[in-house]
Formats: C-alpha cells, structure tokens, sequence
C-alpha cells in the first residue's frame, strides 16, 4: 500500500510542475534568501542551523538556475543592517562563505559558473573577503551562471554613493548635471556589470524588499513564497519562473 501511495504521489508531483517556455527564461534572478532562523526555531534549533541549512539550498538554488537557463543569480546573503544581529550569529554568518565555497567551489568550477560579489567588502572580516576573492579568482573565465552574492549590501548606502560620486564630478567639473542620467546612474551602482533583474523571489512570507537593489527592481516581476529558505527547492524556482512567464511585461506602456 505504501509503495502504491508513493508511486501516486510521484505521478502527482509531476503533473502538478508547470511546463516552462525555454523563450521566456528571466536572464537575471534575485533572491532574498529568508526565514533561516525561524525554520530553525520551529524545530527547536539553534538558528545557526537555520543558516547551515540555507546553504544547501543555495547550491540547489544556483543548480537549478543553471539547468532551467537563467544567466545570473543574485542572492541577498548580508545587509548592511545585519550587522545588528547579535555579534555570534554576525560572527557564524561571516563564516558561512568561507564554510560554503570550501565545500562547493570545485562542483561549480565543474559547472562553469563565474562567482561575483556586490557590496562594501572593505568591512567584512578578512576570512571572508579573502575566501570570495579566492572563489572569483579562480571561476573569473567561467562562462556560464554567474553567481553574485551581495555581501554587506545595502541599497540606499548603494544609490547615495552613486550620487556623491556625482556631487564630486560635478564639484570638480569633470561631471556635468546633464550627464547624471538613469544610465550613468546604474553605471555607478554595484550591479553594473549585470542587467536589471527580471524576477524577485522572496522567501519565509514576508512582502517587502528590505532595503534590496531597490533602483535595479523598479520594473522586476515579484514573486512571493511562505517557505522559509532552507526549504527551497528546484521546484520552487520552477514555479516562480512559471509565474513569471504568465505576466506581461509592461514597463509603464501598453501590451
């Protein structure tokens, strides 16, 4: 009976996967990765489990990126308003990079995927810039998915350097104000070398972007879930990607 059951449900899972248009894959994919800690606390963990755990899903995440097409993959690892967070589960969180690229690093080689970094590195302790910039090292002739992991990101901090950066051009007179323009703005924000993300995926239920390439997602499909993290599956982002591909994309005009 249980071997019927089983087999069942595996017929079910597979009728229920939508099936994806390989024409209308979002090049750029962006995370914020949450609910680690209360996945970990509703099962009577300590929340650095819940962040062991994120992991994992992760190197699910960035695999399945991969096969489904999706060329970059943005995931929302540290805020700079993280650093309010009690100092030892700071201090596990800035291992955590280190932790992961020691065990995963070699398979994503394997895969061709190119490891990228946004943030303020100049703050992070020097394990973990020095961890990163091993990882970029070594996969920075990859050609395939580019995995960009924002790290002591902040969006606001992000879009004021930009401006001051103007303010000192202009100051100086190298910089006109009529060169201030959208472009010139997102040439000047950590994402420059990537496209604006097409979809959004939140995690844990939340419904806000706390402070998360807020310029790169003016006009960036969302896509929400209840699962916390850990819980992210291949699955999941199929389904997102589904959803994404049933909306139409306006950008302010008409269809």
């Amino acid at each position: 009976m249980i071997k019927v059951f089983q087999s069942w449900w595996k017929k079910e899972q597979k009728q229920t996967l939508p099936s994806l248009s390989k024409d209308n894959v979002p090049s750029h994919v962006a995370i914020i990765m949450d609910g680690n800690g209360r996945w970990a606390n509703r099962r009577g963990l300590p929340r650095i489990v819940g962040h062991q755990n994120g992991m994992k899903a992760v190197k699910r995440a960035a695999i399945a990126a991969d096969e489904i097409g999706i060329k970059f993959l943005t995931l929302y690892a540290f805020s700079t308003e993280n650093w309010k967070r009690p100092k030892d589960e700071v201090d596990f969180l800035m291992r955590l990079p280190e932790e992961f690229l020691a065990i995963e690093l070699e398979e994503l080689i394997e895969k061709n995927v190119r490891i990228q970094m946004m943030g303020h590195p100049e703050e992070l302790p020097k394990h973990t810039i020095a961890a990163m910039e091993e990882a970029m090292r070594r996969t920075k002739h990859n050609t395939g998915l580019v995995l960009n992991f924002a790290l002591n990101y902040g969006s606001r901090r992000e879009i004021n350097d930009a401006f001051k950066e103007a303010a000192k051009g202009i100051a100086a007179g190298t910089l006109s104000p009529d060169d201030v323009t959208e472009e010139w703005i997102g040439a000047h924000l950590h994402s420059s070398e990537l496209p604006d993300p097409d979809l959004l995926i939140r995690t844990s239920g939340e419904l806000r972007l706390s402070n998360f390439m807020l310029w790169q997602l003016a006009y960036s499909e969302l896509w929400f879930t209840d699962i916390y993290w850990p819980e992210f599956t291949k699955d999941h982002l199929f389904q997102a990607v589904a959803e994404f591909q049933r909306r139409t994309r306006r950008y302010g005009g008409l269809s």
